[in-house]
């Protein structure tokens, strides 16, 4: 499979990456700083802007689906506007290019307490410092679940991921935070990569979002 990435030097990124590569599929990863990457023979790597929306659907082209692991940088002073920017943009190229499948690396602040009712990103204990790519996550899942084109689907993380083994084992769930035996919610990024990339090879949750944790 043909696959464009965006976002593949990112902590997230780079995983999916690795997991794409690993199974043999064709990867073009759109990024501000191809230098970063190790040359593949099923890897080609292209300096893009997803704000440039144009330029970014033609790099699309072709491709059988998108998957975006957009973050503009935790040290954006305007983070919340740009991460609801970029993703926009994102979308739009994709339906302009052609390609009908979307996977996104969400958040966890958009999924639900168990039990609760209510985002984890409301709740008095979320970090301050999060809230901003939290919230504006939120509102792309928001832009998705109401996008009529696209084959979309959003993947939210564990409440903490991180680097961490590839078991290849782990539970999933819709849209409520999943907690062990000891209320902890986590997941490695190459973990997440595999549910990623298992999502692609065999869709579950088409126009829908999903999560996962150990």
């Amino acid at each position: 499979m043909h696959i464009a990435l965006i976002g593949a030097t990112g902590n997230i990124g780079q995983h999916i990456l690795s997991e794409a590569l690993s199974r043999g599929h064709r990867v073009t990863a759109i990024v501000r700083h191809p230098e970063k990457l190790t040359p593949h023979n099923n890897l080609k790597a292209v300096a893009g802007s997803v704000y440039d929306t144009a330029a970014l659907a033609a790099q699309l082209k072709g491709a059988d689906a998108v998957i975006s692991a957009f973050n503009p940088g935790w040290t954006d002073s305007e983070l919340h506007q740009h991460q609801i920017e970029g993703n926009d943009s994102i979308i739009a190229a994709t339906k302009q290019a052609g390609v009908k499948r979307l996977l996104v690396v969400g958040g966890a602040g958009s999924l639900q307490v168990p039990g609760g009712g209510i985002d984890v990103v409301d709740t008095p204990d979320f970090p301050e410092a999060w809230k901003g790519a939290a919230t504006a996550l939120r509102i792309t899942l928001q832009h998705l679940r109401s996008e009529q084109e696209l084959d979309w689907t959003l993947l939210s993380p564990a409440a903490e991921i991180g680097p961490g083994e590839r078991t290849g084992r782990f539970r999933l769930g819709k849209d409520e935070l999943l907690v062990d035996a000891k209320g902890e919610s986590r997941i490695s990024q190459a973990d997440y990569a595999v549910a990623m990339i298992d999502e692609l090879e065999s869709p579950q949750h088409s126009r829908q979002r999903f999560t996962l944790a150990y």
